[in-house]
């Protein structure tokens, strides 16, 4: 008798060349941070890129007079692009301007902060791009919009709970990774990155997560798992 172990995906009709298979949106998903400053621009909520083909690779190879052929077959509409009436995060539509304030944003807005003051968030990240250099393989603002989604849910606990699967997984699978990926070398910085997080963004229904093992097991989710949870 045959041994049927594992998992299989088997299709029950046929595909033609350029049919959408499967389509998902990630939980959450975030830009690489230094991806970000070196002038990638792109939507805060669904990642499309917010500047042409042409002028994406007139910026890589920094020969501004550079013209592709074929523009027609480029799929950016700059005349589409809004920003957060409140911040400077910009988007590639209206309709991802208001999903995104509907999931996170209203937390993550930095302009909550009146004066010269750096908001929390802004000095998160500036934190870890210090801590995180190229190339990326993950994003602290993964995190940070976790926590912002679950604050704005309508149901907090099973929006907490659906996160805090993640989390457990990621243990049960590796062991303790959290140990691997962050060695005794990285506890200070980590310390810092916990006390930024719980001072922009904490909740009392979250309690568990701002602990120092619960900041650990977010850690090592966006570590081992970011690519699946979305970073780009």
């Amino acid at each position: 008798m045959i041994n049927q172990e594992g998992k299989g995906l088997f299709a029950l009709c046929k595909f033609n060349k350029g049919d959408v298979i499967f389509e998902e949106r990630p939980l959450v998903c975030a830009q690489f941070l230094w991806n970000q400053a070196y002038g990638y621009l792109a939507c805060d909520y669904c990642m499309r890129p917010l500047e042409t083909a042409e002028e994406n690779v007139r910026r890589l190879t920094g020969i501004p007079g550079l013209i592709l052929p074929y523009p027609e077959c480029c799929a950016t509409k700059k005349d589409e692009y809004i920003e957060c009436p409140y911040c400077e995060v910009s988007y590639c539509s209206y309709s991802c301007r208001e999903q995104a304030w509907e999931q996170y944003h209203q937390v993550l807005c930095t302009s909550s902060l009146i004066g010269n003051t750096k908001h929390p968030l802004d000095q998160l990240q500036d934190a870890w791009r210090e801590m995180h250099y190229p190339p990326e393989t993950a994003s602290i603002m993964l995190i940070a919009r976790m926590i912002a989604t679950v604050k704005q849910a309508k149901d907090k606990g099973g929006a907490a709970h659906l996160f805090s699967q993640f989390c457990h997984k990621t243990r049960s699978k590796n062991g303790d990774i959290s140990h691997k990926l962050l060695g005794k070398q990285f506890q200070a910085q980590v310390e810092h990155l916990r006390q930024l997080i719980i001072k922009g963004l904490q909740d009392e229904d979250l309690l568990p997560w701002f602990t120092a093992d619960g900041f650990r097991s977010l850690i090592a989710l966006v570590g081992t798992n970011g690519q699946g949870i979305g970073t780009r």
